[in-house]
């Protein structure tokens, strides 16, 4: 069977819309590579079924790792269960004053695991505008204690 040039952009039309109904952002990168391949037969009319396929492949890999590696970063970027280590040792500090027992707020000055601003509890008092260091992640609130 022979790849006409309006069989990828069809094919490519189609991968985009299902990228809609796939929870992933993943599809639509070999719906480009097909839609890449549709415009250059339009181009180069000649090129061969092997060719054709070799194109949308290496087109729709260069896509996806381009979008990994490039556009999907982020300095805030959190994982769950990973980020905690990081956050041990950051010195923030205190919005709300904070007693044993009791908790404060503790300020940031670049966001802590997505948020600038943390609920924390102290093992000894610390009043507000002091520094504090994270001493550990204990589920939604930091302990810290005084730097």
């Amino acid at each position: 069977m022979e790849f006409e040039w309006w069989h990828w952009i069809v094919l490519g039309i189609a991968l985009v819309i299902a990228e809609l109904v796939v929870p992933a952002f993943f599809v639509i990168w070999f719906g480009l590579g097909a839609l890449l391949v549709g415009l250059s037969l339009v181009l180069w009319p000649g090129l061969g079924v092997t060719v054709q396929v070799l194109l949308w492949i290496l087109a729709s890999l260069a896509m996806v790792v381009l979008w990994f590696r490039v556009f999907n970063r982020s300095d805030y970027k959190t994982r769950i269960g990973q980020s905690d280590g990081n956050a041990i040792g950051e010195i923030g500090l205190v919005s709300k004053a904070a007693v044993p027992f009791e908790r404060g707020r503790v300020r940031f000055q670049k966001p802590l695991l997505g948020s600038e601003e943390w609920e924390c509890v102290v093992e000894e008092s610390v009043a507000v505008g002091e520094r504090v260091q994270v001493v550990a992640v204990e589920g939604s609130f930091l302990r810290v204690e005084k730097r």
